[in-house]
């Protein structure tokens, strides 16, 4: 499903980035195409890595016919990476393994690609592009298990996954080029992102997303436990314009900003909810899976004041309108497919 929006910009915004070098790491992933596509409408210039063309062929081919450069490749090839760091304004890394439980079942997987891949950027940027600004999505599970909610940014973090414990690390890793080396950057640290986007197989990342699919195929939507967990939800469009207020703002730089939307629902409200919006599906209640339940956060709300006060950026779409819009959109989708079919 293409997330392209055709909407025109304004002519401010399209000032800001107009012919602007932007790199894409990830740039077809979840996150990535709504940024790609964002970044169309301003008329950035764009290139978007991807480890995998095949696998999102569609959506490679239509964001070359807007002018994005799409390159095939690894993070973790210093070569490649070299080479296209260069010239680069802006550098969004939105690549990486993803998932709290994948990270305890392929540990390696998780430490190479995002430990290992970032330090190849970051040894890049330092070689041929010490300029470039680097905006990095960051996790809630770098926090482990809060001690109370609202959560924010300066609170105590106890990873309790791999996965969360990476996320740290590359903090400390920009961190460390920063002081020694200058380098620009800035993280947001995203809750639980939802929105069109995401291929109907994910299901480490968007746990609302594959709830849909689950209420549009009329198969049971599997909560754990009780589902008393809350969570905090936030949709795509508003994590792509937190991840560009971040790029555009010198206030940003060295800062790490938590991106939510300030508000917890528990997982059995939201899956009834998409239940309800779609029409179709139910709600079926399963014992924890052992690794699972041993990783669970619990609670966990983002308190949002420090990117609201330093940036003036606030989430814009509601929970209920925002299940509303992507139920939608994912029904037009499985519509489609159908029809081809």
């Amino acid at each position: 499903m293409s997330a392209f929006k055709s909407r025109a910009p304004s002519a401010a915004a399209a000032l800001g980035w107009k012919n602007t070098p932007v790199l894409v790491i990830g740039g077809l992933g979840f996150i990535g195409v709504n940024l790609t596509s964002r970044l169309i409408t301003q008329s950035a210039r764009l290139t978007v890595l991807t480890p995998s063309r095949e696998r999102h062929a569609g959506q490679a081919a239509e964001f070359e016919g807007h002018g994005v450069k799409v390159i095939e490749g690894d993070l973790r090839e210093r070569g490649l990476m070299a080479g296209l760091v260069a010239g680069q304004d802006y550098i969004f890394n939105l690549s990486g393994q993803s998932g709290a439980v994948r990270s305890m079942e392929d540990p390696w997987a998780d430490l190479d690609v995002n430990l290992r891949g970032t330090l190849v950027l970051l040894e890049s940027l330092r070689d041929v592009n010490s300029q470039a600004k680097v905006v990095v999505a960051g996790s809630r599970l770098q926090y482990g298990r809060a001690e109370s909610v609202p959560v924010p940014e300066d609170a105590p973090k106890e990873p309790l996954s791999l996965h969360g414990i990476h996320k740290r690390t590359v903090e400390q890793y920009l961190r460390l080029y920063r002081r020694l080396f200058g380098l620009r950057f800035s993280v947001a640290r995203v809750t639980n992102p939802y929105g069109p986007g995401q291929p109907a197989g994910r299901t480490a990342y968007g746990v609302i997303n594959r709830l849909i699919y689950l209420a549009l195929a009329d198969q049971p939507l599997t909560v754990y436990g009780d589902g008393a967990q809350l969570r905090d939800y936030i949709h795509v469009d508003d994590v792509v314009s937190a991840l560009m207020a971040l790029a555009e703002s010198p206030k940003a730089d060295g800062r790490s900003y938590n991106v939510g939307s300030g508000t917890g629902l528990s997982l059995a409200e939201v899956a009834q909810m998409v239940v309800d919006i779609s029409g179709a599906g139910r709600v079926e209640h399963v014992e924890w899976p052992a690794l699972a339940a041993q990783i669970e956060t619990g609670d966990f709300v983002a308190d949002i004041s420090r990117i609201r006060h330093e940036l003036g950026w606030s989430p814009t779409i509601g929970l209920r309108q925002g299940l509303e819009r992507t139920v939608a959109l994912y029904r037009a989708s499985v519509s489609r497919s159908a029809h081809r079919d």
